[in-house]
């Protein structure tokens, strides 16, 4: 623990076990019955009102565990594989971020490299940090360490003296401990006068005791991280990226924020992700990347890459990877997460929790960075189902709804907002009572579509949902279940087929719609499929549709340049004095490597912002809102489900599994474009992988992932399962009942073993 950080720190925790000590409502003895791992809302809730524990004492056992397991779990990824000196990064939790010495050799990553004769690669190296060079950060190319131990989930936590770099340190000394130092910059003193958890705890403790009004504090001491998009005014907010903004924390909360603070939460942490949201990639332009890199996994250049807790040296999936793991470890309560296309609810399955996405603008995005506002979303993981039900009642304002001023996709139709709490639907589901059968005359519609075997890869998890869709919601909770039909998925002839299947929907819908889209390769033997005759004939059953186009093919966004569009937006409004528009963001800032780094050189240059993508986006949604609808109404359907995703967790580092049949990888499955909502939920495990691996290609100058359709790899501990349940807009409801019945059912969440109570693990 550094010097300056570990005073303040021990400083901070002896002031509000004093202040604790003092208030007669606030002197609640600790016991062993209660303990943060795994609890839900309603324990922290009847544990404080017992007097088994205090808001400050909750607040204190996160911080214990960021200390024991927030740390590094990546390597450097070198030439030779030699160690290289240790490094130093930020401090967290009162301890500074100590980085691995191994390294992992190229070899190991990219077989016949000595053969390799392309553009360089970017070698994995330690540098100084933009925003504070006192502090280093992996740059280049990566690999996750097995049994690391760590997670790296929370890049910021919300602990005096470590909350800010602008105001690190002294800089942001308690108002009750003196004038801050001369060299401290002016903002500091407005700064520091903001609680910080630990102290917000007690204040709470002091106020409450074990009274809090949970009515109008429904969230009261539930300890949430943020995806770092979402501004926090008490918190370093960079969407992942190192830049030196002259505040780094911004001047206003973002309404997601504001909404948990004021129903009692405790805004704890910063969650690690994919930087921007992943930035929407290269838009093209004059910047080309000097070097090369490869390996998959979620990263950002101020908080580094996170980590899977069931297995470390796998990504953690989709940007809101901090988000989900730590919730996954039991470092946060919930969090919330934001996918532009699957990236709350893959991380989620991934690391064993639940995501709930709304209808596009329920939850509103006021104050948050975007990658395409069209598209993202705000989300919430959660352990439970109930608990993520309870969040989106929380996020309702007493006065405005859900409706945020900074936000227009926010202005839905009043019928689309459920007039009962979101939370009851998760009640209706019985806990232990099999016999009662909660989803009778329920009817689940099964999407094939997404659970078709394109390689190996994806064989064992497809079936592990398809038994957990007919033992369990058909056979044990009483659901009708319904499948829709593919020609890659074989028909199971015990369970009756749509009657109105996805392809007859999108050969009515689509061609009136966007007729343009069947100009994109699709073909018919024995008909023009680009002409007017052609699209009638097919839309009234009287031509065949193109087999290649269907629900997984269509529903995959153009590329637009909203991007741009957001940051630039975003940057007036924050209004800082340093960093106030793409010239001045890119000035101030590094990346973790070229290609990043070219990107966003390319985007603060493109300018123009017209894209054909973006009027794609606009009528495919439409188009497949409609789909969606016809298919449930004609079939009778209350919800769809299947699996989140068939694809296993990667190697951080290492290859992904390639692009095969219009698979969705990850980043835009099921209901992303469609802006409908979608619940995922702990499925099982899996313990069979067939490992993809990179492949030189012929010209020998660049490597491409390969799926290894030959060689499974039988896991030790096996990896998470997931299946979603979705519908239409404004269908939330109705997917939280299926999911919470199926939940209660199941209980398939397990606590990852090596992320235990921190006591377990002796001198830690």
């Amino acid at each position: 623990m550094s010097g300056t950080i570990g005073r303040l720190l021990t400083a901070v925790l002896l002031a509000s076990a004093a202040a604790a000590a003092q208030s007669q409502t606030s002197r609640v003895p600790r016991t062993s019955r209660f303990h943060v791992e795994e609890a839900t809302i309603a324990d922290v809730h009847r544990a404080i009102q017992q007097e088994q524990t205090t808001c400050r004492a909750i607040v204190e056992s996160y911080i214990e565990r960021a200390r024991a397991y927030n740390g590094p779990c990546t390597q450097l990824v070198t030439r030779d594989g030699a160690a290289v000196p240790a490094a130093a990064g930020p401090v967290r939790a009162g301890a500074r971020v100590s980085f691995h010495t191994s390294t992992t050799a190229i070899a190991s990553v990219l077989p016949k490299f000595e053969e390799y004769a392309g553009p360089p690669i970017e070698f994995g190296r330690m540098e100084a940090t933009s925003s504070d060079p006192s502090v280093q950060q992996q740059y280049g190319m990566v690999a996750g360490i097995p049994n690391a131990g760590q997670i790296n989930a929370l890049s910021t936590l919300n602990v005096r003296g470590e909350r800010s770099v602008s105001c690190k340190a002294e800089c942001d000394r308690a108002p009750s401990a003196g004038s801050l130092p001369a060299s401290c910059p002016a903002a500091c003193d407005a700064f520091r006068r903001q609680p910080d958890a630990l102290e917000r705890a007690a204040e709470l403790d002091a106020r409450y005791g074990r009274h809090p009004d949970l009515r109008a504090m429904p969230m009261y001491c539930v300890a949430f991280s943020f995806k770092d998009v979402y501004d926090t005014s008490d918190m370093r907010s960079t969407g992942g990226a190192d830049v030196n903004y002259a505040m780094d924390a911004p001047p206003q909360d973002a309404t997601v924020v504001a909404e948990l603070r004021a129903k009692g939460a405790i805004i704890y942490a910063k969650a690690n992700l994919d930087e921007y949201n992943a930035g929407s990639g290269d838009p093209g332009g004059a910047a080309r990347a000097t070097a090369r890199g490869y390996g998959a996994g979620a990263r950002s250049t101020w908080g580094g890459t996170a980590c899977n807790p069931y297995d470390t040296a796998r990504e953690t999936g989709g940007s809101s990877s901090g988000s989900a793991a730590g919730v996954a470890a039991n470092l946060v309560h919930c969090s919330i997460c934001e996918e532009t296309g699957g990236s709350c609810r893959q991380p989620a399955w991934r690391n064993d929790i639940v995501a709930l996405v709304t209808t596009k603008g329920l939850i509103p995005y006021g104050g948050a960075m975007g990658a395409d506002p069209y598209l993202d979303r705000a989300g919430i993981q959660c352990r439970t189902v109930a608990d993520a039900a309870r969040v989106l009642d929380a996020l309702k304002d007493p006065q405005r709804g859900y409706f945020d001023p900074r936000d227009i996709y926010t202005a839905l139709p009043r019928g689309l907002i459920s007039a009962q709490p979101y939370a009851s639907y998760a009640a209706l589901a019985p806990t232990g009572a099999k016999s009662k059968k909660p989803l009778a005359g329920m009817r689940v519609g099964i999407v094939r579509e997404y659970m078709v075997k394109h390689a190996a890869n994806d064989r064992a998890m497809s079936d592990i949902v398809n038994e957990e869709i007919t033992k369990v919601l058909r056979d044990e909770l009483g659901a009708e279940i319904v499948e829709s039909v593919d020609s890659m998925y074989h028909d199971d002839p015990s369970i009756p087929n749509m009657t109105y299947t996805f392809q007859r929907a999108l050969a009515e819908i689509l061609p009136l719609h966007v007729p343009e889209y069947l100009q994109r390769s699709f073909s018919v033997p024995g008909y023009d499929v680009t002409k007017r005759d052609y699209m009638v004939k097919a839309a009234e059953g009287l031509a065949p549709w193109p087999d290649s186009l269907n629900m997984r093919s269509a529903n995959v966004p153009g590329a637009a340049a909203s991007f741009g569009y957001d940051l630039a937006r975003y940057l007036l409004r924050r209004g800082d004095a340093r960093v106030k528009d793409w010239a001045t963001l890119n000035a101030n800032a590094k990346y973790y490597s070229a290609v990043r780094t070219a990107a966003m050189n390319n985007w603060e240059h493109k300018v123009d912002l017209t894209s054909a993508g973006m009027t794609q986006n606009i009528k495919m949604r439409e188009v497949l809102r409609l789909v969606v609808m016809n298919v449930m109404r004609q079939n009778t359907l209350d919800v769809l489900v299947n699996p989140t995703t068939t694809i296993p967790p990667t190697r951080i580092g290492f290859a992904g599994q390639p692009q095969i049949n219009s698979r969705p990888t990850g980043r835009f499955p099921t209901s992303a474009n469609m802006g409908v909502p979608e619940i995922t939920v702990p499925a099982g495990f899996n313990a069979v992988v067939y490992e993809p691996r990179f492949e030189l290609n012929a010209a020998k100058d660049g490597y491409a992932s390969v799926a290894n359709d030959d060689t499974p790899s039988t896991l030790a501990i096996p990896l998470p399962v997931g299946m979603s349940f979705w519908g239409g807009p404004g269908d939330e409801g109705a997917i939280i009942k299926a999911a919470a019945a199926y939940e209660s059912a199941t209980r398939r969440r397990r606590e990852p073993t090596a992320f235990g109570p921190v006591r377990a693990r002796g001198t830690r």
